[in-house]
């Protein structure tokens, strides 16, 4: 497994502690919303900094397009 594909999931596993979603919630969310796309382009950079702020950069992310939480 590489280690871009290691840090989407850890992406993944703190976006859905972080909104209290189901993985299939999360991942639907993120295909829908191209956020997979997002952190392999920008993984240089997210990949750095703390899950915290990763959380935070995705929220922006969705809310830049609109994307509705899954309730």
């Amino acid at each position: 497994m590489s280690q871009e594909t290691k840090f989407t999931v850890f992406c993944m596993e703190s976006y859905k502690v972080h909104k209290a979603l189901t993985g299939r919630q999360v991942s639907e969310l993120f295909e829908k919303h191209g956020v997979f796309d997002y952190i392999r382009e920008f993984y240089d950079v997210l990949h750095t900094t703390g899950y915290q702020y990763i959380n935070h950069d995705i929220d922006i992310y969705l809310n830049a397009r609109n994307a509705a939480m899954p309730t």
